[in-house]
């Protein structure tokens, strides 16, 4: 299966079934997001505890690609520690934003998300 096939299928799947999609009723930590120029919303609520992001979850309306975004992201950085989560979004938005990165192999379900940047 080509990269290609893989963003598809991944971003059809979580669209169609978004992972930890909803509110977390004992978050400690929201963020919301708005894109004026598509419409897109979403709010992210997070139960951090300590360093550790210990639940995650969203609310989204928003087109296939935010909404399979957000289920990908809640589920890549659902237990890691804040630090790695950094690291993870630098990786993840330097692949997004420049035309020549090379995609991470650690990235997993994540590297489908190249395929926005084309």
């Amino acid at each position: 299966m080509d990269l290609t096939d893989l963003y598809r299928d991944v971003i059809v799947d979580h669209n169609r079934n978004p992972r930890n999609f909803g509110k977390l009723e004992h978050a400690n930590r929201t963020a919301e997001g708005n894109n004026p120029l598509c419409g897109d919303r979403l709010h992210v609520f997070v139960e951090v505890e300590g360093d550790v992001i210990r639940d995650i979850r969203f609310e989204c309306k928003g087109c296939a690609i935010s909404t399979a975004s957000a289920s990908l992201m809640s589920e890549a950085v659902k237990g890691k520690r804040l630090d790695d989560v950094r690291h993870l979004f630098e990786e993840v938005h330097d692949m997004l934003t420049r035309h020549d990165a090379p995609v991470p192999a650690d990235l997993g379900k994540l590297a489908a998300l190249s395929g926005v940047r084309e």
